[in-house]
């Protein structure tokens, strides 16, 4: 070996190291292991400039592509070996090639495109990093479409491979998120990301900060404040979900959010009622798109024990015809009409059991009490059987044509069959000599019949 030989080893040599610590430097999460001699393992995370279109085709003419819109894709893993000559007279050799859930094909084609990358003389391995993280290499494989704007990948099984990497973006996302620091708006410092919550909104504060801060409005009951603390979620009154708070707070303070958030509910919207089951009592909602007047407007299914019931009378559901037991719906109407004309009272019965509904219920009882009405003014219920009868002329002394019995037409009192004018002939009675009521016109009818007889 020449002394110009040994020279250009001892320079590749250098050269490496140098391009080594650069790479260590700049990409530290792409170097997996410790370098071994002349072998290097790199682990190299694709990452766009923002969410792509990705579809997984299938290669057969099954229909089962998946789309979906990610930011990242699985890292490529290769271990490159470093001959004593590189990068002066040989390029780097590429021992292995393998993506993290199988999803890129085309292996070979990948290592010719990067072995082209080298020149004599040059490293390589910062350009081949950049190539391979940035994506551009999908371009050069034909991954793409035309105008470039979706990225095609073909598996044989699209929708096992799509959920591991909708996983692999959650936990990217997740990875970056806990390493880089964030600004607290409420106690104005700067905060490690492991150390944050980020809501809904997007936007981040310390947990401990948070926490703190909701823990203090669950305890004074003002559950509309447990959501974001920034200056514009307040002023549109964007609350946490339950998911957040479940994350954030202790499951003590969890459940007092939940009984809390229930009692505004009911409070705000009247159609939710509690199930009547007495080891149940969750609140249930009215069910959606129902219209006001159809009778399933009174359904409810309590989602906690699958009870079906009817929301007038908490009674099993009785279906959309059968109406509710009279008392319950008399009740109702009552406390309706006691209530002043548009007054809060009436509102409230309207919006908690429709207003079509509540004016059905008041023509009812309105029909019901004038129709009493005129039973207790026209009429005589039997003292056997209850049935209404009415008079239009002749004594009072009545034989029920149902059951038979002899009653008092004036009374209603019930008469020996045997004897029924004794009840007529009592001095001191009511009754007495009142065997029969002539109405204005009615004894000149009953002369009339006299005269013909």
């Amino acid at each position: 070996m020449s002394d110009s030989d040994v020279v250009d080893l001892e320079t590749c040599r250098s050269m490496q190291q140098e391009e080594y610590e650069v790479v260590e430097s700049i990409y530290p999460e792409c170097v997996s292991s410790e370098r071994n001699g002349n072998i290097l393992r790199l682990e190299i995370p694709i990452e766009f400039d923002g969410p792509r279109s990705v579809q997984v085709d299938s290669p057969s003419e099954r229909d089962d592509a998946e789309s979906l819109l990610l930011s990242t894709l699985p890292p490529l893993q290769l271990q490159i070996y470093f001959p004593p000559n590189y990068p002066i007279s040989s390029p780097p050799e590429i021992f292995s090639l393998r993506a993290t859930h199988h999803w890129l094909p085309g292996f070979s084609q990948l290592q010719y495109k990067l072995k082209c990358q080298w020149q004599p003389g040059q490293t390589v391995l910062y350009d081949w990093i950049e190539y391979v993280r940035s994506g551009r290499f999908l371009s050069d494989l034909d991954m793409l479409n035309e105008d470039k704007s979706t990225i095609h990948i073909y598996h044989p099984a699209p929708p096992i491979l799509a959920p591991l990497l909708r996983a692999h973006e959650t936990s990217s996302k997740s990875a970056a998120f806990a390493n880089n620091w964030y600004p607290c708006s409420i106690c104005l410092t700067s905060v490690k990301g492991s150390r944050c919550f980020r809501l809904s909104c997007d936007h981040i504060f310390c947990r401990s900060c948070l926490e703190d801060f909701w823990k203090l409005c669950i305890e004074e009951g003002d559950i509309d404040r447990v959501g974001c603390a920034d200056l514009d979620c307040v002023k549109v009154g964007r609350g946490a979900k339950e998911e957040e708070v479940a994350r954030v707070v202790p499951e003590k303070e969890v459940e007092r959010w939940r009984w809390l958030r229930e009692k505004r509910d009911i409070e705000r919207d009247p159609t939710i009622v509690h199930c009547p089951m007495e080891h149940c009592q969750t609140p249930v909602p009215k069910p959606p798109d129902v219209e006001d007047g159809t009778g399933w407007e009174r359904f409810r299914q309590c989602p906690s024990c699958s009870f079906s019931f009817c929301a007038f009378c908490r009674r099993t559901w009785h279906g959309t015809i059968t109406e509710c037991p009279i008392a319950h719906s008399e009740n109702v109407v009552l406390q309706y009409l006691k209530a002043d004309e548009d007054s809060a009272k009436r509102i409230f019965l309207e919006r908690k059991y429709g207003r079509k509904n509540i004016l059905r219920l008041v023509k009812r009882y309105e029909e019901d009490q004038a129709n009493k009405r005129w039973l207790e003014a026209s009429t005589m219920a039997c003292p056997g059987c209850e049935i209404h009868v009415e008079k239009s002329l002749g004594c009072n002394h009545m034989t029920c044509w149902k059951c038979g019995q002899h009653f008092c037409y004036r009374c209603g009192a019930k008469l020996e069959a045997s004897n029924p004018y004794k009840h007529f002939s009592m001095p001191g009675h009511a009754c007495y000599y009142k065997l029969f009521d002539f109405q204005e016109g009615e004894r000149d009818v009953l002369d009339e019949w006299v005269d013909l007889e």
